[in-house]
């Protein structure tokens, strides 16, 4: 985790006994120009590079070197870099970064681009909270310039009657409600009679009758669309939206289990803690929080299996081709059917290379004569649940 993902503000609960979470903000400064006048804004600009915190130090760079540094005599949280007259040799890309003590930084701002006089680069635009529009809930668009206190235009593609102007007279970018699809861009101008600039880069905005559905897999961070556990053993199922504060639902084979909301780390998602007792599909959905919001379509099943025996076969497959030449590395990929803790890879009974994780991928490096022989692989899904031996593969090594 990056140092800008490292300050803490607040303690959040998710669903479930285990599933306290941390949320952490980015501290990443802001940065914007502020120009003497709109009117010529290239004769007299500074930029302001603004802190999340308090700060010791400032740091400006331009096309990714840095060309300012400061020490505020105390703790501050904006600094003024005033740049002037915009000449050719400050014409570039400019960011800033704030000092969070012990010799680590935040991550770099936002680019301002400065260019020069009779040219105004083009403004970005982004959506949220997603790029579509459905019944309940509000998209809205943002476009954002460099320059503080500009006029923002968006533009709808198609449709020359659509046009909406927003002021933004102490800020640098606009919010922009959308009800209708399409693909959009924005400018800006710098007073009423000003050239626009050039538009940002287009965003296209999809119509859809209903949200589309969530993710749910075994295990946080794991997809698996099936998993083995013992009787009694403790799990949990994790349903991912594609955006934040709505209301999750875990159902097992078409009725309702559990529900409830996200919050913390990652208010997209919820973690369902469940004790194995019954087997079965796995399905969840969401639902926007304005009242009469209708559920999303059910994610793809997960199937949950009960047992205390050995898991299914894998099947293992060589990703080579002929033999093997001497000092190459020989992988191999561990193909199973439900989720997984760790792999091995065994040669005359013994393992010879294991992996951990979700790869499906055992690599035996540096293969020589020794090597050659016949191979197999298991899985383990939860200790001490471990499967079958796959079928074996021969590998073979070519001669020196």
């Amino acid at each position: 985790m990056s140092t800008l993902a490292t300050v803490l503000l607040l303690w959040g609960l998710s669903l479930g006994p285990a599933a306290e979470a941390a949320t952490f903000v980015d501290p990443r400064p802001d940065l914007w120009a502020e120009a003497g006048s709109l009117r010529e804004p290239w004769a007299s600009l500074t930029l302001v590079c603004r802190a999340q915190l308090a700060t010791s130090a400032f740091q400006l760079f331009k096309d990714g070197v840095a060309v300012g540094q400061v020490h505020p005599d105390e703790g501050a949280t904006e600094w003024r870099f005033p740049l002037g007259a915009v000449s050719e040799g400050l014409q570039g890309l400019y960011r800033c970064r704030c000092a969070l003590g012990s010799g680590s930084w935040t991550s770099l701002s936002n680019p301002v681009e400065v260019t020069g006089p009779g040219t105004l680069p083009a403004p970005k635009l982004s959506s949220s909270p997603v790029a579509w529009v459905t019944q309940g809930l509000t998209t809205t668009l943002l476009c954002r310039a460099g320059l503080l206190g500009v006029t923002f235009l968006l533009r709808r593609e198609g449709d020359p009657q659509f046009l909406e102007v927003a002021e933004a007279p102490r800020d640098a970018q606009a919010a922009f409600r959308v009800l209708r699809a399409g693909n959009y861009t924005c400018s800006y101008r710098t007073h009423e009679d000003g050239t626009p600039s050039e538009p940002s880069a287009p965003v296209a905005v999809e119509d859809m009758a209903q949200p589309p559905a969530p993710r749910l897999s075994v295990g946080r961070g794991r997809d698996a669309e099936a998993a083995v556990l013992a009787p009694g053993e403790k799990f949990s199922l994790s349903c991912k939206a594609p955006l934040d504060g709505v209301e999750f639902q875990l159902r097992r084979g078409g009725q309702e289990e559990r529900s409830g909301y996200s919050w913390g780390t990652y208010p997209d998602r919820i973690n369902f803690e469940r004790t194995a007792r019954d087997a079965g599909l796995y399905t969840c959905r969401y639902r926007l929080s304005e009242e009469g919001a209708a559920w999303s379509p059910d994610s793809a099943p997960v199937e949950l299996l009960l047992s205390d025996g050995p898991l299914p076969k894998p099947r293992l497959r060589a990703l080579w081709s002929g033999k093997v030449r001497p000092g190459q590395d020989a992988a191999l990929r561990c193909e199973k059917p439900v989720a997984h803790e760790s792999l091995e890879l065994l040669a005359a009974g013994e393992v010879v290379a294991s992996a951990y994780g979700p790869s499906e991928d055992l690599v035996l490096p540096y293969v020589g004569p020794q090597h050659a022989g016949t191979y197999s692989c298991r899985y383990r899904s939860r200790w001490p649940l471990v499967s079958e031996l796959s079928d074996p593969v021969e590998l073979q090594v070519a001669e020196p």
